[in-house]
């Protein structure tokens, strides 16, 4: 196993230490968690930049880089969901938390579609190319994630509502990313989804000969 790959593996172990910390409590506990996250997300490009610099990519690096950048990001935004009061600090009231969920089911719907696409690209030999809209929207996610986990450290504290509504934003942000990076990258790859030619069968060729 390359660097690269330890690398990707080590961001998987790291997600139960991001639940850890965000559901144990103690002092800035969500502060810490943050922390773990952002580390988490650094070894994203971490290992991606020394597979390709290094002449290092992997069949098993392919397999589990997207994994674990789905896994980290979709358990971070089903954990906040839990604990909802960065939602609906505020002025946000009792709708906040309604269209953070709807955010956070739209941006995992995405991510299971554009696996699904894919997995059928990968059925016909089909290489698809890196989008960088969707690096885009993962650089977003992965800065409104830690910016909400810091926020809820400071709930009633001077400046929360500023934070929570930055944090909101950035949420609203990714969400809108997410959704138009998934519409670009299946529509500039639409050729997976048109249907092969079937081969012609002998007997028809030979009534084609007639």
């Amino acid at each position: 196993m390359n660097l690269p790959n330890k690398i990707t593996l080590a961001r998987i172990f790291m997600i139960p230490l991001f639940v850890v910390f965000f559901y144990v409590e103690f002092p800035y506990h969500e502060l810490v968690s943050a922390v773990v996250f952002v580390l988490a997300a650094f070894t994203d490009f971490l290992d991606g930049y020394i597979a390709r610099k290094y002449h290092l990519v992997t069949n098993m690096g392919k397999f589990l880089d997207p994994i674990a950048d789905k896994v980290l990001v979709s358990t971070a935004f089903i954990l906040l969901l839990t604990r909802p009061s960065v939602f609906s600090y505020g002025g946000f009231a009792d709708w906040g938390i309604v269209v953070a969920g709807v955010c956070i089911a739209l941006i995992m719907a995405r991510e299971l579609i554009v696996s699904g696409f894919r997995l059928v690209a990968v059925e016909r030999g089909l290489v698809l190319a890196a989008d960088k809209m969707g690096k885009v929207k993962t650089f977003t996610q992965d800065i409104a994630i830690p910016t909400l986990l810091v926020t809820m450290s400071f709930l009633g504290s001077e400046g929360c509502i500023a934070g929570c509504a930055v944090g909101y934003a950035l949420l609203l942000l990714a969400t809108v990313l997410t959704v138009l990076s998934g519409a670009h990258y299946i529509l500039k790859n639409r050729q997976v989804l048109k249907e092969e030619p079937k081969p012609s069968s002998p007997a028809s060729e030979q009534e084609a000969e007639k």
